[in-house]
């Protein structure tokens, strides 16, 4: 993991479309804002989980899928 400092009003940039900016600082919370293409997906890492979670349980609930959904991975590929 890289770890950075950064002041209010700095920025930090991930390849070169995405950019983070710190936004505000009160106390012990940061406000960041972030700057990327429309087809990069940001999600809070809370809400990333559940949706990865939603979909282990919906593929659970539906193996008769995983093949289907691994053939179409592997011609994406």
């Amino acid at each position: 993991m890289l770890v950075l400092a950064r002041k209010l009003n700095e920025s930090i940039m991930i390849g070169d479309q995405v950019e983070i900016s710190i936004v505000d600082i009160r106390g012990d919370q940061v406000k960041i804002g972030i700057k990327a293409p429309k087809h990069v997906k940001i999600y809070r890492q809370e809400v990333y989980r559940a949706i990865q979670q939603e979909n282990i349980e919906a593929l659970k609930s539906k193996p008769d899928l995983i093949p289907q959904l691994d053939k179409l991975l592997k011609q994406k590929k």
